[in-house]
């Protein structure tokens, strides 16, 4: 899977995006070391909080769909806007070392960077006491 390959499809699915509120849509394309991709899109909702971000919604299909190992995603926005913090810390939750790419709607690369320095300190499972 080329990297043009999963921009075009984090693009592809952020036209599927349900955001009446904020009119900012998001796609993501998450890429398993297998080589299946799982797509997801923001949902928002009128009580702001409940809102689900794309790259959340992809992580859920995908350990619904039997995936728990990542290696990279693409994220697609109007302006490449990087994830948000609750993104961050899940996806830290099962790929600190995720390749994380963020574009344009054009394909302008803006972000191409370990989650890592994303989230620099994360707290993952193996900081809970055993």
């Amino acid at each position: 899977m080329t990297l043009d390959t999963l921009i075009d499809q984090a693009i592809a699915v952020s036209k599927n995006a349900y955001a009446p509120y904020s009119h900012y849509h998001v796609g993501a394309a998450l890429h398993t070391p297998d080589g299946s991709v799982i797509c997801g899109c923001n949902v928002e909702n009128a009580s702001y909080p409940v809102g689900v971000c794309a790259e959340r919604g992809a992580i859920a299909k995908a350990i619904s769909d039997g995936h728990q190992t990542f290696d990279m995603i693409v994220i697609a926005t109007l302006n490449g806007g990087s994830p948000c913090g609750m993104c961050r810390q899940m996806l830290y939750e099962f790929a600190p070392d995720l390749r994380v790419v963020c574009v344009t709607f054009d394909k302008q690369i803006i972000i191409d960077a370990p989650l890592r320095e994303l989230l620099p300190y994360g707290f993952s499972p193996q900081d809970l006491p055993r």
